[in-house]
């Protein structure tokens, strides 16, 4: 009898392909993971984060790598058919539960975007109460950066920490979507929020979290970038709230009572486009006047109103709207309203509107950051996109016209939609997400450490109160040596570009979802400004 032939032994799995691409692509990512400048083009001619793009250019290499190991396994491995055919399945099978069950939520300040599940509720309750908390005040935040409007706070240096020094939460209500922060004056705080297709002004009181009046307008906001619902801070003054709406329209309100004084749609006023990411400053309430950047042309750049009435003072500049705030300066020994236009910084007489100085400034792209006073008549501005920090110097000709110059330009600070605090000698600021100190004498870098996103902070007592993007508190204590980072707490679960407010002991801060209000323990020692 003849023995049958053995069947031929199938040929072993051929690894190398797969281990050479392994290796190629460990070795790319790490070289790309090193880079901290653009190794192919000069950086400040690239618009995107160096750290931006060292994420995407990872995230390419791994997934060129993911797509030529499925290649191998499926045609070069010599492994078994039924084997090679399991990965196809299960990559078809998770990108059909993707599809049924996640959807894009927003995009992060640099741009990578958010998934959340499809179920996920994104509804607000308008006007709900929370439990009470005291009753004690010792302070407001009547706008935008706070009373000086520059992130500076007098008073005293807060505790922030565990056990007795840890936060008192008093209430934490959810609030319609926005980016607007909360301005504070003795129990009221005041914030913009969006509800379906309407704006609302809403007033709570700032102990309990109490709904106490709201006011609605019909507008909407929206870019799948840029997230819906305003994104201004309100300003009150003189028992009055002023707040600009991201379509344009500005009201006047009474801090009590939510009543409306007056209002008008500044874009329609001025004839000027809605800009691309929406209406994003804050007015500017000074000596009864009320300052709004409308970017409208034939001298409708700048408009100046009365607060208690809302008639049109004056209107001046030819430029278009960017989103930084009006800012208010004494330079070269006069005031000014200085505001960031599409391409430049302008600063405007306060009474008739008309243009003192201006200077070109940016590249096309958003300029957020507000302008920081320095002393010495000096202005430091900064903008992200790799557009970096100017430092000007405001003088009087030999005619007496006032000339902005530059002293130096650095692109050691990149504030892309957060704002920057002069301390002392520095300037502290989100760089790109990092933060970082440059020296006022040069704009030289004395240190980069600490990636905290896109958020807003406050600077009081020595310390740094900084929001993350990612809703953690971080309190810093940053000098000349480095940040300092002395505590982080966990605040909210998801993205918060909103600024936060801290108005004596109390500590408000909102994303687009939801608010808190936190009770902090003071030192009984008062801090003074630097």
């Amino acid at each position: 009898m003849s023995e049958s032939p053995l069947p031929a032994a199938r040929p072993s799995i051929r690894k190398w392909p797969a281990v050479v691409i392994l290796i190629l692509a460990a070795v790319a990512i790490g070289i790309v993971q090193s880079w901290t400048e653009w190794p192919f083009r000069r950086k400040e001619l690239i618009a995107v984060p160096i750290s931006t793009g060292v994420r995407f250019v990872s995230l390419t290499i791994a997934a060129i790598a993911g797509v030529l190991l499925l290649l191998w396994w499926l045609f070069l491995s010599r492994a078994a058919l039924r084997f090679r055919i399991y990965p196809v399945i299960a990559l078809a099978s998770l990108g059909v539960f993707a599809k049924l069950t996640l959807r894009i939520g927003g995009f992060t300040g640099d741009l990578i975007p958010t998934l959340e599940w499809k179920w996920q509720s994104t509804r607000t309750v308008l006007g709900s109460e929370s439990a009470t908390g005291g009753s004690v005040l010792r302070g407001d935040y009547p706008q935008f950066l706070g009373p000086d409007r520059n992130g500076i706070l007098s008073g005293a240096r807060p505790r922030i920490g565990t056990g007795s020094n840890a936060p008192v939460e008093l209430w934490r209500v959810p609030v319609g979507a926005g980016w607007s922060g909360f301005a504070v004056a003795g129990r009221m705080a005041i914030t913009l929020e969006q509800h379906g297709n309407s704006e609302h002004v809403v007033a709570r009181d700032v102990i309990t979290g109490r709904h106490v009046w709201s006011v609605t307008n019909e507008a909407r906001y929206a870019t799948p970038l840029g997230g819906e619902g305003p994104r201004s801070t309100p300003t009150i003054d003189g028992g009055r709230v002023f707040t600009q709406g991201a379509t344009g329209w500005l009201q006047a309100m009474e801090l009590e009572t939510g009543r409306v004084l007056w209002g008008t749609n500044i874009l329609s006023f001025s004839g000027a486009g809605l800009p691309e990411w929406g209406i994003s400053g804050s007015p500017l309430v000074v000596s009864n006047r009320v300052y709004a950047l409308a970017g409208g042309r034939e001298g409708k750049s700048l408009l100046v109103f009365d607060a208690a009435s809302g008639r049109v003072l004056a209107t001046g500049g030819d430029g278009s709207a960017n989103y930084a705030s009006p800012a208010w300066m004494t330079l070269a020994g006069i005031p000014q309203v200085v505001v960031i236009n599409g391409r430049a910084v302008t600063a405007h007489d306060p009474v008739t509107a008309k243009i003192l100085w201006t200077r070109p400034w940016g590249t096309g792209f958003p300029l957020v950051a507000n302008p920081v006073e320095i002393p010495g008549n000096r202005l430091l501005v900064s903008a992200g996109y790799a557009v970096g920090s100017e430092l000007l110097e405001v003088v009087r000709d030999s005619g007496g016209s006032l000339l902005a110059s530059n002293v130096w330009s650095s692109k050691r600070l990149k504030a892309k939609f957060s704002n920057p605090i002069r301390i002392g000698s520095l300037v502290v600021g989100l760089d790109d997400g990092i933060l970082a100190a440059i020296d006022l004498a040069d704009g030289s870098q004395k240190w980069k450490e600490g990636r905290y996103g896109h958020g807003q902070g406050v600077w009081i007592g020595g310390l740094l109160i900084q929001m993350s993007e990612e809703g953690e508190l971080v309190v810093l204590e940053p000098d000349a040596t480095g940040p300092n980072e002395r505590e982080r707490i966990r605040v909210f679960d998801r993205k918060t570009w909103n600024p936060i407010a801290l108005a004596g002991d109390l500590l408000l801060a909102r994303n687009d979802r939801e608010a808190v209000c936190y009770r902090l323990t003071l030192e009984t020692k008062v801090a003074a400004v630097r």
